[in-house]
C-alpha cells in the first residue's frame, strides 16, 4: 500500500435528486483533478429532505443514487463511497412496510459493488433547539455488522454511517477486523455538531490509531434543517488533516501507511487491551 490523496465532499443535499446528483458529480470532479484516488460522499447525498416524501419516492431515489455511483466510479476511476441513501425494504413485514434501510455502499474503480453496509443505529433524538429527529419512523435499523473493504492499495477500509460514530464498540470491531481506515459519512446537525462532530471523529480515530474520513452534509436543507458541515480527514494521532469548513467543497489529504505504522509501533494500545464486552 502506497501513500494516495483521498477525499470528503461536502454537500448541500435538498429534496431534488437530480440536482443533488449534479453538485455530487462537480465535487467529485474537483477531488480528481486534485489527485485523489478515493472519493467520499456524505449521508443523503442524493436526497435530504421531507422524510414522507423520501419513502416515497425511495426507489428512484436508490435506482438513481447506484445507477450513478456505478457510472462516477467508473468515468473517473476512483473508489468512491456513496455515504447513505435509501433502499426500500424487499418484503417488509411485521410494521415494517414501506421502510428503507440507510445505505452505504463502496464502489470499484470498474463499477464493482465492493461492500454495503445498513445504517445500525438510528437518529431517535430531541434536541434542546427544539429539533426532534425519528429517524426509525420511516428507517430500518441494519442488522448484519459494518464490513472492512481489504484492499492492497487503499487499505482495510470500515464502513459506518454519521450516528454510528457515537457507538466506539462498532469501530472497535472494525478495528479487529482490521480497518485502519474508518468511513464517518455524515448529516450531523447543527446543533449537536458545533459541539460533537470533531471531537467524536478525534476520538475514533486515536482509539483505533487509525485515519477517519467523514463526508458532510453542511447548511439549509429545509426551513428546519440545517447540518453542522465541517467535512475532515483525521489521521491516526488525532490531527485533523482536513477540513472543508461551513461551506460546500471538498477535503482531500494523503493517506499514508507508513504513519499508521508509525503510530500502532510508538502506540500499541490495540494490542495492550485486556477488557472486552
Amino acid at each position: 500500500m502506497k501513500s494516495y490523496l483521498a477525499a470528503a465532499v461536502q454537500m448541500t443535499s435538498i429534496s431534488d435528486v437530480d440536482k443533488n446528483l449534479a453538485q455530487a458529480e462537480d465535487l467529485i470532479q474537483l477531488a480528481v483533478n486534485r489527485g485523489a484516488e478515493l472519493v467520499c460522499l456524505p449521508e443523503n447525498f442524493s436526497f435530504l429532505g421531507d422524510e414522507m416524501e423520501k419513502t416515497k419516492l425511495s426507489t428512484e431515489i436508490a435506482e438513481k443514487s447506484e445507477k450513478f455511483l456505478i457510472t462516477i466510479a467508473q468515468r473517473y476511476q476512483i473508489l468512491l463511497l456513496g455515504g447513505g441513501f435509501p433502499v426500500p425494504v424487499a418484503n417488509s413485514s411485521n410494521g415494517n412496510q414501506g421502510k428503507m434501510y440507510n445505505t452505504a455502499l463502496l464502489i470499484g474503480r470498474e463499477g464493482e459493488e465492493l461492500a454495503r453496509y445498513r445504517k445500525m443505529h438510528l437518529f431517535d433524538v430531541n434536541l434542546p433547539d427544539g429539533n426532534t429527529y425519528q429517524e426509525s419512523a420511516t428507517v430500518l435499523a441494519g442488522t448484519e455488522s459494518p464490513p472492512v473493504y481489504v484492499s492492497e492499495k487503499y487499505g482495510n477500509l470500515g464502513l459506518s454511517v454519521c450516528y454510528d460514530v457515537r457507538f466506539p464498540e462498532l469501530y472497535r470491531y472494525l478495528s479487529n477486523n482490521g480497518a485502519n481506515v474508518l468511513f464517518v459519512p455524515a448529516a450531523f446537525t447543527a446543533f449537536t455538531g458545533k459541539d460533537h462532530w470533531q471531537v467524536l471523529l478525534q476520538a475514533r480515530a486515536i482509539e483505533n490509531t487509525s485515519y477517519v474520513i467523514a463526508p458532510a452534509q453542511v447548511g439549509m436543507h429545509t426551513p428546519r434543517r440545517q447540518s453542522h458541515g465541517h467535512a475532515m480527514i483525521v489521521d491516526p494521532w488525532g490531527i485533523v488533516l482536513a477540513d472543508a469548513g461551513d461551506r460546500i467543497g471538498v477535503a482531500i489529504a494523503e493517506i499514508q501507511p507508513s504513519r499508521i505504522d508509525q503510530i500502532r509501533r510508538q502506540m500499541p494500545s490495540l494490542q495492550h487491551r485486556t477488557f472486552s464486552c
